[in-house]
């Protein structure tokens, strides 16, 4: 409990040393339309939740996001860890693996909307496909690094396949899926707002898209921060906790 409440303390601090730096920079540049100060950006926030756009909005992007790295995560982490148990799928499958992680996002995203219309389903499918290279590559290193002296100790044991991979294996590679769930979040936050943006008619990145056509500064920053409000809630609440238990064993 007090560990939690350390971490809370740190956090609030940080955050309340990033306002302060925003509130000194508006206030050296002075000009509220270009670099609002956080005053302005609170009271854009708080209108946006009035009208509802605010909630609306971000509850469309949390499911996109939600989708996109569920579905990124789960074939992402098989195709990594089926590369690092087996040198002859890593050879076969690692140059499509290079060639989808350096592909731009914008590519992908523009193709599926080409190949398969301003769907929701081409958003979902392009961020994922965005995403899964990055999860493979840092799956498949740490099924690379499992130890061997651990699976001799689980056949000796007779464990079994449901409890090797419970017990033996799932608790190794927890660092790699909790550094791939990170990286991965982040990632598929950006893109989806790229996403919207591009094709879709709601969400957080097409009230961005409108916000700048109407060089609404204050109302691009109040989704920012509530976007990131959300990222740091996720972070808190979930990724670390997890994190911390998936862990354990260790000590």
């Amino acid at each position: 409990m007090a560990a939690a409440a350390t971490r809370l303390g740190w956090w609030a601090a940080s955050l309340g040393a990033f306002v302060l730096a925003w509130q000194f920079a508006a206030m050296i540049y002075g000009e509220p339309k270009l670099l609002p100060t956080p005053a302005l950006v609170g009271a854009s926030l708080v209108n946006l939740a009035e009208t509802g756009a605010l909630f609306k909005n971000l509850a469309i992007t949390v499911a996109r996001v939600a989708a996109s790295f569920l579905l990124a995560m789960a074939l992402g982490s098989a195709l990594g860890i089926a590369m690092g148990m087996s040198r002859t799928v890593d050879r076969f499958l690692g140059p499509w693996v290079v060639v989808f992680l350096n592909l731009p996002a914008l590519v992908i995203i523009m193709l599926c909307y080409v190949w398969f219309g301003l769907v929701e389903s081409a958003a979902v499918a392009a961020v994922a496909i965005n995403k899964i290279p990055n999860v493979a590559v840092t799956l498949r290193e740490g099924a690379a690094a499992l130890s061997r002296d651990l699976g001799e100790m689980a056949s000796i044991y007779r464990f079994g396949r449901w409890k090797t991979l419970r017990h033996v294996i799932l608790p190794q590679l927890a660092p790699y899926f909790a550094a791939a769930a990170r990286s991965g979040l982040a990632l598929v936050w950006k893109i989806v707002l790229v996403v919207e943006l591009l094709g879709r008619p709601n969400g957080v990145g097409f009230e961005m898209q409108t916000a700048f056509q109407l060089w609404d500064v204050a109302a691009i920053l109040a989704y920012a921060l509530a976007f990131g409000l959300i990222v740091q809630a996720i972070e808190l609440g979930v990724l670390q906790p997890w994190e911390r238990a998936a862990n354990r064993w260790r000590r």
